[in-house]
């Protein structure tokens, strides 16, 4: 009885819903797109299937942005923003920082070379501090291989035809200027940096709290449009278009 009492249920509100969807003022093409935001809410955001630890690449970055490992992940947050730091607050240049670093770096050769011996009553080589050639390949094809990425969704979303999708990367690029006239371009990558490692794990935690909002808002911009449309939009004389020939 509990089963034929649901499903009937079930009917009932199908039935109300078609009822409702026939009802509604029909879209015509060039107007918005609302959808079925009821569909939408049975999946993820903007119909992802995949895990957000897959949608970020997978591997050791995404392993970062997602803090599987905590002290790897604050470790680099933390000389991201010392960096920032000795940048933006601070004043200094980057010539400046190199040029410190290398002068402690020599001041502490020149005493290990010289003072060794005293100490130890034996001459003793200073270390010596080399960069792998590998460490600059790694870190030119990972930069490379990001710019290539970005280089193809913007052509992606140029070519594919879709309105939604050009007009958010338009308004995307066009919030990165506008931002950028706000502030330098240190503080823009370190501000995107900040979200890169604080907004991905704050969705994977509340991921779904987040749909369910973003849907929520979707439905009541649906139920606003639907109102303007029947107020005011489907109320505009349509014009003709076909211009009668002249005897």
């Amino acid at each position: 009885m509990p089963e034929h009492s649901e499903s009937a249920t079930e009917k009932n509100m199908s039935s109300i819903m078609d009822t409702i969807a026939e009802n509604l003022p029909k879209q015509k093409s060039g107007k918005f797109d609302v959808g079925s935001v009821s569909d939408k809410m049975k999946e993820k955001l903007f119909g992802r299937q995949k895990s957000v630890h897959w949608v970020l690449g997978g591997g050791k970055s995404a392993d970062v942005l997602l803090w599987r490992n905590k002290k790897i992940s604050s470790s680099v947050l933390a000389l991201a923003t010392a960096i920032w730091v000795f940048f933006e607050w601070l004043d200094y240049h980057f010539l400046t920082i190199v040029s410190f670093a290398l002068v402690l770096g020599m001041v502490v050769q020149f005493v290990w070379s010289n003072f060794s011996s005293v100490l130890s009553g034996s001459p003793s080589k200073a270390p010596r501090v080399e960069l792998p050639d590998e460490l600059f390949v790694n870190i030119a094809v990972a930069i490379g291989a990001q710019i290539n990425k970005f280089l193809s969704f913007l052509q992606d979303v140029s070519c594919e035809r879709n309105l939604k999708h050009f007009v958010l990367a338009i308004i995307g690029l066009w919030a990165a200027a506008v931002i950028s006239g706000w502030c330098n371009f240190l503080t823009v990558i370190y501000i995107g940096f900040v979200c890169a490692h604080s907004l991905p794990v704050l969705y994977e935690k509340y991921e779904d709290q987040v749909d369910d909002f973003l849907y929520s808002c979707l439905g009541l911009l649906r139920d606003q449009y639907q109102k303007l449309d029947q107020c005011f939009l489907s109320k505009i004389p349509k014009g003709n278009m076909k211009f009668k020939k002249s005897e």
